[in-house]
């Protein structure tokens, strides 16, 4: 099978010789596999990110949360409440709850975690089964449930006794609220360090006591359904319960959380915006490569115009050589992002044995770096800086063509 002319003397120049073009060519090569893989494995992180954020945010905290307006005024006949809530197609439980700052001493060991009361006939549903790594989920007489990290942080383990300070004593002056002592019956883990740190599970009593409410009301109802990520299922269930409820303030997981993935969402673009300079000056090496090769054959290209070829056809073979360059770069860079990202975490273990953590938990709030390549993403890309290296060779590829033949053979 013959090929066409200009996709021969393309592939013919791309032939690998012992010249300052062929090492030009090798770095250009590597410069857009190192740009597309940069962007690839920086783009399939931060979707990771978003990703591994929703389901922990999913897994641990509600759904669907009802209050009495901004000002969360108080609940009552939560019970009965709970109850028509659960009779809304796709809602698995209602919780009543009452959520507080306290402070939570151990030993002189302080720590201020938010305390979160609920019903314990209704609270396995609050989180997943296998979220408790010791103790149990048990909410019956005066147990709590708290974090590792704040486990940690207290020197707590199953069956230690804890002091919970109430807030109502910097807000009531003319009442003494006395500390209440809960037994640590469980330990979870969601993954989230301020999760993990920040939250301590009681029964609806003892946070009634600690907020002097009497064993009277609740501050929210929250809701847990069915698939909150299925859109158009989950828009069905809101719609419903704010048509079933209306003198509730009705508020979904996504208006609750939506700074978080805002910012996730732009900083994502913003990464990617950065990285693609990356490419750019990898496409102008692209470009550097054909100025030097027209350089080096201008006698050939000069004999090949005399010989009756086209101008056209000498330009196509040099947008060709250029366009063949990323496509190379382009589809090496896709597989160097894909091993990178599959072995991502041993990557960062390794360097973790040199002292150097690359992704500590306190600070991004996660146990392990998330990932997921979207086929779309990779798409745009590719077709991103195939275009604009085709784009640059078209430069030297119109100077390769304008060339006089007679003085390019002139030329020495």
């Amino acid at each position: 099978m013959r090929l066409p002319f200009p996709l021969f003397l393309a592939l013919k120049y791309l032939r690998p010789k012992r010249s300052v073009t062929s090492v030009v060519t090798l770095v250009s090569v590597t410069g857009v596999l190192l740009g597309v893989a940069i962007i690839i494995i920086v783009r399939a992180v931060m979707t990771g990110f978003g990703d591994m954020w929703k389901q922990k945010i999913l897994d641990f905290k509600p759904h669907i949360s009802l209050t009495r307006g901004a000002e969360r005024r108080l609940i009552e006949g939560e019970q009965e409440l709970c109850a028509q809530l659960e009779r809304v197609p796709g809602v698995v439980v209602a919780l009543p709850s009452i959520e507080a700052l306290v402070l939570v001493e151990n030993r002189r060991h302080i720590q201020p975690p938010i305390v979160i009361g609920t019903d314990p006939a209704r609270a396995a549903h609050m989180m997943k089964p296998d979220s408790i790594i010791s103790g149990a989920f048990d909410l019956e007489g005066d147990a709590a449930v708290i974090g590792v990290d704040l486990a940690a942080l207290l020197g707590l383990g199953v069956g230690d006794d804890i002091l919970v300070y109430s807030p109502m004593n910097l807000v009531d002056k003319d009442e003494v609220y006395f500390p209440e002592r809960l037994t640590v019956t469980g330990i979870y883990k969601s993954g989230r360090y301020d999760f993990d740190k920040g939250y301590l599970i009681t029964s609806l009593a003892v946070a009634q006591d600690l907020m002097g409410m009497k064993k009277k009301g609740v501050r929210a109802i929250h809701l847990k359904v069915t698939d909150p990520q299925n859109n158009a299922t989950f828009n069905r269930i809101v719609n419903d319960v704010r048509t079933r409820f209306p003198d509730f303030r009705v508020q979904t997981w996504m208006e609750i959380d939506s700074a978080l993935f805002t910012a996730i969402a732009t900083e994502k673009n913003m990464m990617v915006i950065l990285l693609m300079f990356i490419t750019i000056v990898a496409i102008f090496c692209v470009m550097n490569t054909l100025i030097v090769l027209t350089v080096q054959k201008t006698n050939e290209i000069g004999l090949l115009k005399a010989l009756g070829f086209s101008s056209w056809q000498v330009m196509t073979a040099f947008v060709l050589h250029g366009w063949i360059q990323c496509l190379t770069g382009t589809l090496l860079g896709i597989a160097a992002a894909l091993a990178v990202l599959h072995n991502l975490q041993n990557l960062v273990s390794f360097l973790a044995t040199f002292g150097f953590e690359v992704f500590p938990k306190h600070i991004y709030g996660l146990d392990g770096i998330p990932w997921r390549v979207e086929s779309s993403e990779v798409t745009v890309v590719a077709i991103a800086v195939i275009v604009f290296c085709t784009i640059a060779s078209f430069l030297p590829a119109w100077r390769a063509a304008r060339m006089d033949p007679v003085a390019a053979l002139r030329k020495e």
